[in-house]
């Protein structure tokens, strides 16, 4: 193997994968990438077994061949090399040189990589990047980070009767994107880990076009030439439907930039655990705070409001979170009792449907 490359735009890529490569595994060939190197084309491949992505690489091609390199050394030379560079493979090691640098690096033979998954017969279905990208980031906060449910640790993807539906929940909120789709699919339901959904919004961000492989046990998704692939996650996903309230009998309309502003100011002198705000909701908005040992915080806000006034305790963070992803300049609150869940969305329509449950705590 005997390639020429482009600092800049290799340092980009291996940049990519370096969240996804294993720091520490008991497999040491996951601290690698495999480099394959073909007559006409490079592409590079890393994997932590979850997650998988093949990405092209631009070089002037000398000797085939494949290899895997270590990826935080390989990235950590280049990033410091002045200038364009050469790498070759002779008897396991590789050899970079860039001008008068030179190094060499032990490889493992591309043989120990683990072999891609073959996705099998798949429901296909293609979507705009930023449909995809918006349904992610509307809803990936809303789920768990290290729950003991592993599928609160991911998102669900639901296609049904034309639309998509992406879920994310880690039981004390719930985040709902829903979208019309502008091509035919038949209906699936696959959940995806948040940590691989992370590393997906990384090349999500020059794509234009997305294309979505629905396979038995794993997702492909195609993008401007990157093939990124991820397992599914097994296990029945909360019945979402059933927690967002359909029947209120309170309502605000909020500005949701002076509300965010606001519960930022209160939350700093909030108990840090549970972040915890007082909202009095009447003719103004009230919101305190306080901790014995540090002090206490109020702030008063004007909204439009119906319904009887009601005292609810919040998680600042949890409200936040909700009211950052409203697309409108204002945000529609509905409630009913204070120890019911409080239902989020934007007030004024949009080309899709956002909305969140948030559940109050106990003042």
């Amino acid at each position: 193997m005997y390639v020429k490359l482009k600092k800049q735009k290799i340092q980009e890529t291996i940049g990519k994968i370096q969240s996804i490569v294993e720091k520490k595994s008991i497999m040491p060939v996951l601290n690698h990438f495999l480099m394959d190197v073909t007559e006409s084309s490079v592409s590079i491949l890393a994997t932590d077994l979850e997650t998988a992505v093949k990405l092209p690489v631009e070089a002037e091609i000398i000797e085939p061949g494949k290899t895997c390199i270590p990826a935080r050394k390989f990235y950590e030379i280049i990033k410091e090399l002045e200038s364009d560079f050469e790498i070759k493979l002779s008897e396991g090691w590789l050899k970079i040189q860039s001008g008068r640098s030179n190094f060499r690096l032990a490889a493992l033979d591309a043989s120990e990589f683990p072999v891609w998954p073959q996705i099998g017969q798949a429901c296909q279905i293609n979507l705009s990047r930023d449909l995809l990208l918006t349904a992610i980031d509307k809803t990936l906060y809303a789920s768990g980070e290290a729950d003991a449910r592993y599928v609160l640790n991911a998102l669900l993807f639901e296609l049904r009767n034309g639309e998509i539906h992406v879920v994310g929940t880690d039981g004390h909120r719930l985040a709902h994107f829903k979208a019309a789709l502008n091509v035919a699919s038949e209906d699936r339901k696959v959940i995806l880990s948040k940590k691989s959904l992370n590393e997906l919004k990384k090349f999500l961000s020059s794509a234009e076009n997305v294309s979505l492989q629905i396979g038995k046990t794993h997702v492909m998704i195609e993008i401007d030439g990157i093939s990124f692939l991820t397992r599914m996650i097994e296990g029945n996903y909360p019945n979402y439907e059933a927690v967002i309230p359909k029947d209120f009998d309170k309502q605000a309309i909020v500005d949701k930039e002076l509300l965010i502003a606001s519960l930022k100011r209160v939350s700093v002198l909030s108990r840090e655990r549970q972040n915890a705000v007082r909202t009095e909701w009447g003719q103004n908005l009230t919101i305190s705070a306080s901790d014995p040992e540090i002090g206490e915080a109020q702030d008063e806000l004007s909204i439009d409001y119906q319904g009887e006034p009601i005292v609810i305790g919040f998680n600042a963070r949890y409200l936040i979170d909700a009211l950052e992803r409203i697309t409108s300049d204002k945000a529609k609150i509905m409630m009913n009792e204070p120890e019911k869940a409080v239902y989020i969305t934007d007030a004024h329509d949009t080309s899709f449907v956002y909305e969140c449950v948030v559940m109050p705590l106990r003042l």
